[in-house]
């Protein structure tokens, strides 16, 4: 007789999960472990200018202009992408949740305020809050992720507020109340626990939106210092030669396809885990 496996397990063994963690796993292994198992990023050599990938063993992925190992500058590059991408969104996490909470739990001028707020982030183009932000403040890499907090911590705000507004009334936090429960206990003990699952799965999402925010800014020039290998700025100095050395943007951009597609899939996998109600293909 066989036995099924237990509904957690199950969950465990979607493609989404295995491929979103296999292609996530594999990038973040390389990028933690660049310095041991790549040669610096930075090593020029002229001699070896220009070589084509899968030719030279010490070159796996090619050499670009200079002589540098593109692999190891995508490796490196990695540390970027991966930084902006999950401090501003943890960033934009606290704010927005913070905000959430407070407007939709007090209501009243708070809600007024904070929600004000948002319509006005929300009517600012983000490329020219971009381009502001920039020209005030300059390009680095602390720039580029107080940047995307600025931008993106509406988001939070306002799923946090319209969550807090159906909590507020319902049954088990009318009871607290009339016991007495002070309002910072209700909000946190209550609350909060309550609305996360939403919050993770947008989380999810906005670290791959983000990765790939920071690579169109530094290709655009509006992000990280140029002299720090990223993948965007691969990007926008392999432009120049697309038809001579193509791999130069080719592998930089292969590395965002995975990051990205890696955490689109854990998000789609963990939204159908905390939601199963809402699930798109079971």
């Amino acid at each position: 007789m066989a036995f099924a496996a237990p509904p957690r397990l199950h969950r465990f063994a979607s493609l989404e999960f295995v491929l979103g963690f296999l292609l996530l796993g594999g990038v973040v292994f390389c990028v933690v472990f660049s310095a041991w198992l790549f040669a610096p990023p930075g090593q020029i050599s002229l001699s070896s200018r220009l070589v084509m990938p899968f030719q030279d063993a010490a070159h796996l992925f090619g050499t670009d202009a200079l002589g540098r190992d593109v692999l190891a500058r995508v490796a490196v590059g990695g540390w970027v992408s991966l930084k902006v991408g999950f401090f501003s969104v943890i960033g934009s996490v606290v704010f927005g949740v913070v905000m959430g909470l407070v407007s939709g739990y007090y209501r009243g001028i708070w809600d007024v305020i904070v929600m004000r707020c948002a319509d006005i982030q929300l009517a600012l183009p983000f490329i020219l809050l971009a381009i502001t932000f920039v020209a005030i403040l300059g390009g680095s890499l602390t720039n580029t992720i107080i940047l995307l907090i600025v931008s993106q911590w509406v988001q939070y705000a306002r799923l946090v507020r319209g969550s807090v507004l159906t909590l507020r009334e319902r049954e088990f936090i009318l009871s607290a109340r009339a016991i007495g429960v002070k309002n910072g206990a209700i909000i946190l003990r209550h609350i909060l626990p309550n609305l996360m699952g939403p919050v993770v799965v947008l989380m999810t999402l906005n670290v791959a939106n983000n990765i790939l925010l920071e690579s169109s800014l530094t290709f655009l020039g509006l992000g990280v210092d140029p002299t720090i290998p990223s993948w965007g700025g691969m990007l926008a100095e392999g432009r120049t030669y697309l038809q001579t050395a193509w791999w130069i943007s080719v592998f930089p951009g292969l590395a965002i396809l995975c990051t990205v597609l890696g955490l689109n899939l854990l998000g789609d996998w963990l939204r159908d885990l905390l939601d199963p109600t809402g699930r798109t293909n079971r």
